[in-house]
């Protein structure tokens, strides 16, 4: 039996994937999590063969709570899943030990057999990644500027490219506007950028845009 763990700040999402699991003769969702913390305190207390990461919650982010749970069970996998499209953050979170990336809008007929590859022991990536992946490859990869960006400074990139207010954002990450603010201002240096209207045509050129 593969017992999984399911982090999503969304009960809707965790009652839909319970459910679908429920129908599965090998899975059963045996823990459940709002939020980064909950979910640490539950993998240093029980025992579970995968866990169902959101990477996009209040508090931490996702990536965040992905590397604190390897540190505190380095063999335990974990798959992300996310409302992102992969060209956002899939990479990302296979660098930072994650064994998959699933987006949710395919979750329903992709879940089971990603869970049943990912608790075998093996990385899980969708065919337009893996596809996406061969073609950097062969035509030479290129470190994008927004590679250097940390994970707080890239989801502040993401947001602003989403139209959302420096408010909007702040609430979303569960920050003050005075820390975004700050994001916001490194991740301008970095990227050699200086307004929000640069930033937005960088993040639609890289398809960084839901």
């Amino acid at each position: 039996m593969i017992n999984v763990l399911v982090v999503d700040d969304h009960s809707i999402i965790r009652k839909g994937i319970k459910q679908l699991l429920q129908d599965t003769q090998d899975m059963r969702v045996t823990g459940e999590a709002e939020n980064g913390a909950d979910a640490l305190q539950l993998v240093r207390e029980f025992d579970y063969n995968l866990v169902l990461l959101d990477i996009s919650m209040p508090g931490e982010h996702g990536i965040d709570v992905l590397k604190q749970i390897k540190g505190i069970r380095p063999n335990l996998p974990v798959m992300i899943l996310s409302m992102y499209p992969e060209e956002q953050y899939a990479v990302r979170s296979l660098k930072a030990g994650a064994s998959g990336y699933i987006n949710k809008q395919g979750a329903l007929t992709q879940l089971v057999a990603a869970i049943r590859q990912v608790a075998g022991g093996k990385k899980y990536i969708s065919n337009e990644l893996a596809l996406q992946l061969a073609e950097n490859l062969s035509n030479g990869h290129v470190e994008h500027p927004h590679h250097m960006l940390s994970h707080r400074e890239y989801q502040t990139l993401c947001l602003i490219a989403s139209g959302k207010k420096l408010s909007e954002i702040a609430e979303v990450m569960a920050l003050s506007a005075k820390t975004v603010s700050v994001y916001r201002a490194r991740l301008l240096e970095k990227m050699n950028f200086k307004t929000n209207a640069e930033l937005i045509h960088y993040a639609i050129t890289h398809k960084l845009v839901i």
